[in-house]
């Protein structure tokens, strides 16, 4: 077969979209698809029409149609097999069939199809061929990122090493070798002898000078470091003046990093508590719950010596069967007598600058009713594909669920799903095969809600579901509720944070 061109078109002949394939003017190609719609006889279902000297080989997408423009000599099987191809790549890359949604992607579906056709005849590929030309994956590049972030994992754990190693330094140098207490479990210190040991080694930073810069006596080559650089910078000055926009690497990295930064905690004391927990969760798909287990902690930093000898008063309000576990070096009979977080000897404080573990709890449980959101999914087969109903509910009215996205994977090589009735936002990741279904927050007030779309497919490919969330509100409901130092009365300020995360959440 010799292919003239491919081209998407409005009913009216309007070409939104044209790859021709030989030597051909753009007049040419608009003349064609313009004559397109008057060859076309009604109430005659056809698949192909022909002219003197072309054939058009159309399939209709919704309210346009795709067409191929071939030779008379042609083979017609040939041909519609191309087209079928054709309109397939068509919703790997397109929500909708309509004018704006093939424009927006019309350089992907151009790649696409010049994976399909080359020089005017048919290359022997299919559509998962197609997706992974047109993706340009590579292994060897995979390797490659996978080392340089090792490499760059180790550099920053030796660098937090170092740096522990100089803070610690710093320490017993201030305190000019006097005798430190030892922590024991905490990593407070050890001996005194280990901290002469760095003092001697230790001498405290000076201040330096820059020298002067000197201008070089004669011509050296190995202080023109910097042209290359100039050279590059004239390139995008001139860019930049013919009105191109230019994004420089370090720009695009600063972006980046700020984009994924978290905020700090506001208002954040020299007491500072963090109360976290993460939930495990599976579930079947016909209903039941297989695991459940959360894993708490509440993390304790002081930064300022004065409140280093501090008792925790923790308020235990859990209901759902929690148990709860201090760390070995506070004292237990206190805490189980009156719910108070204190160190065994209460001559020593907590170490300075470091998160300390002071309470860990557990909750194992196949009580369905503990399940914090439940997520259910109805895949309907029927002839032309399946259509599936999926739809969520929070059980405990105490949450406040933030960021909360359902990965649902979807079979391969289909095209994109067709959405129905939807609650929130969605987005199709056609590269991942996975349709994420993405709610803000979930909430008393918005405590159920839905999603209904159809795709070609089995009941089994859309599963396991996967969930994450995140909240600033307490599951198990074990806060921190005052602060007060071990000699003498009052009260210590104090921060909180509270966060509980989806660790795993399935439905298998």
């Amino acid at each position: 077969m010799v292919l003239l061109a491919a081209a998407v078109c409005t009913k009216s002949g309007k070409p939104i979209l044209s790859r021709q394939f030989v030597e051909m003017t753009r007049t040419r190609i608009e003349c064609l698809l313009a004559a397109f719609p008057k060859l076309m006889g009604t109430g005659k279902q056809h698949t192909f029409v022909e002219t003197d000297s072309v054939r058009y080989v159309y399939q209709p997408l919704d309210r346009l149609y795709m067409v191929l423009l071939t030779t008379k000599n042609s083979n017609i099987l040939e041909d519609l097999e191309t087209l079928r191809l054709f309109s397939r790549v068509i919703p790997e890359y397109c929500r909708t069939m309509d004018e704006g949604e093939i424009s927006e992607h019309c350089f992907d579906l151009l790649f696409a199809f010049d994976e399909i056709v080359a020089l005017g005849y048919r290359e022997n590929v299919n559509l998962t061929q197609i997706r992974t030309f047109t993706e340009m994956d590579s292994h060897e590049e995979r390797v490659f990122r996978a080392v340089r972030e090792t490499q760059e994992r180790e550099a920053k754990a030796e660098m937090k090493r170092k740096a522990k190693e100089l803070q610690q330094a710093r320490r017993d140098a201030e305190r000019s070798g006097k005798k430190i207490p030892a922590y024991g479990g905490y990593g407070g210190g050890s001996t005194a002898s280990s901290a002469a040991i760095i003092k001697d080694n230790y001498e405290p930073e000076k201040p330096r000078v820059a020298p002067a810069p000197t201008r070089p006596s004669g011509p050296n080559k190995a202080l023109k470091l910097g042209s290359k650089g100039k050279e590059v910078d004239n390139f995008v000055d001139k860019l930049k003046s013919e009105g191109e926009n230019i994004v420089t690497a370090a720009a695009g990295r600063k972006q980046s990093d700020a984009s994924k930064a978290l905020p700090p905690p506001i208002n954040t004391e020299s007491v500072h508590l963090k109360v976290e927990e993460k939930v495990s969760l599976s579930c079947g798909r016909d209903g039941g719950l297989q695991s459940m287990e959360v894993l708490g902690v509440i993390t304790l930093r002081v930064s300022d010596d004065k409140n280093s000898r501090i008792r925790l008063h923790i308020a235990n309000n859990d209901k759902k069967g929690a148990q709860l576990q201090t760390h070995p070096n506070v004292d237990k009979k206190l805490f189980s007598s009156e719910s108070v977080i204190g160190l065994k000897n209460v001559e020593k404080s907590f170490p300075l600058n470091n998160d300390v573990g002071v309470l860990k709890w557990r909750l194992q449980t196949t009580d369905e009713s503990l399940i914090p959101l439940t997520i259910n999914c109805w895949p309907s087969e029927s002839s032309t594909g399946c259509d599936v109903n999926i739809e969520y509910e929070l059980q405990d009215d105490g949450l406040e669920l933030k960021d909360v996205a359902v990965a649902i994977p979807l079979p391969s090589g289909v095209g994109a799903p067709v959405i129905g009735d939807v609650d929130g936002e969605y987005r199709h990741d056609s590269r991942r095969n996975i349709l994420e279904w993405l709610l803000p927050v979930i909430d008393a007030g918005n405590r159920s809600g839905s999603m209904e779309f159809s795709i070609a497919g089995q009941a089994s490919n859309f599963f396991p579901i996967a969930v994450s969330f995140l909240s600033t509100n307490n599951f198990c409901d074990i806060q921190v509720v005052k602060v007060t130092p071990v000699d003498g009365d009052g009260s210590v300020r104090f921060s909180t944070e509270t966060s509980f995360v989806a660790d795993k959440y399935e439905i298998l």
